[in-house]
């Protein structure tokens, strides 16, 4: 699609969600509400369409993008799933997470959607709309986060048109993501499960399932991702990202936490959760740094939040955020 014309807008009824699976079965790319944010969707079986995920995103090509499903079935023929991963799978499918896999021998999931590895990352979205969706559909649907590579992950359809009108063919509005940061990333590869991004699932949710501790990333992951949301600088908005804020300099603007009182020298501030419930602030973590960076600062000082339960995932977003460019 060309950048001259408008993004079509798609109601998410029943019209709307044939309406996006005929434009995907035509190779087309179509945004679609999920769980954690709004995902860019496309045919993962045809290159030329995942091909346009990469323009309209303007993403590298070696950063692997996930292949959605409707249920664990479809994901099976698409996926090897040692015993880690299947107990993962009935754990938290239809859920936020996504499992990289080794792809299986009758993996349709394109070369450039799995950037050219021997593996496949694959999700069952808790989203309804999502599933009826893909069931539509009938393949595989790559989706990354529907914004420009690099910057903050959409959680509305508003937050899609904003970054990508014009660039991709239509909308399917679902309203807001309820959970807001990306699904949580685990690699199943070798017998030893590896948590690669943290996010809606957490590290406990996973090591109560496992019954044992979860590696972290390889310390080349970053470079060579094999699966998405490792790149060093990643969900940034435009202003600088500064951490861990006690004070705040003139013009900043603050992002606070748990009810930490307004700075009145604060150009303008937002908190994710006056309550302090990790659950709250990561539904509004996307959604407050687009506002932040909308008022025309040029730094966001971000409150300290806890690392506990999301609390994981919501600090490894403003890190990557926060990362040189």
């Amino acid at each position: 699609m060309n950048d001259l014309r408008s993004s079509l807008r798609l109601a998410a009824d029943e019209a709307g969600i044939l309406e996006a699976a005929r434009l995907l079965g035509l190779g087309r790319t179509v945004a679609f509400p999920t769980e954690t944010v709004y995902g860019l969707g496309a045919d993962a079986t045809d290159p030329t369409a995942v091909a346009l995920i990469y323009a309209a995103k303007e993403r590298p090509r070696f950063n692997p993008l996930i292949a959605h499903l409707a249920d664990l079935a479809a994901a099976q023929v698409q996926g090897v799933f040692d015993d880690a991963a299947l107990a993962l799978a009935n754990a938290f499918w239809p859920g936020p997470l996504t499992l990289v896999v080794p792809a299986g021998p009758g993996c349709t999931v394109c070369d450039l959607a799995r950037a050219g590895l021997a593996s496949v990352a694959l999700r069952v979205p808790g989203n309804t709309i999502a599933r009826d969706l893909l069931a539509r559909v009938g393949r595989p649907v790559a989706a990354p986060s529907a914004n420009r590579s690099g910057r903050v992950s959409p959680t509305r359809a508003a937050h899609v048109r904003a970054d990508l009108d014009g660039r991709i063919d239509a909308i399917l509005d679902g309203g807001t993501a309820p959970v807001g940061v990306e699904s949580t990333v685990v690699a199943c590869l070798d017998g030893s499960p590896r948590l690669l991004r943290p996010g809606g699932v957490t590290r406990g949710d996973l090591e109560r399932i496992l019954g044992y501790a979860v590696a972290g990333p390889a310390p080349d992951d970053s470079a060579r991702p094999i699966g998405p949301g490792l790149l060093a600088s990643h969900y940034a908005p435009r202003a600088r990202v500064r951490l861990d804020a006690t004070t705040v300099a003139a013009g900043e603007a603050v992002l606070r936490f748990g009810g930490m009182p307004a700075v009145m020298d604060a150009y303008v501030s937002l908190d994710l959760s006056p309550g302090g419930d990790l659950t709250e602030a990561a539904a509004n973590l996307f959604s407050a740094l687009r506002s932040l960076d909308a008022s025309g600062t040029e730094s966001i000082a971000v409150a300290p939040i806890p690392q506990t339960g999301l609390g994981e995932a919501i600090n490894d977003r403003l890190r990557r955020a926060a990362a040189p460019r």
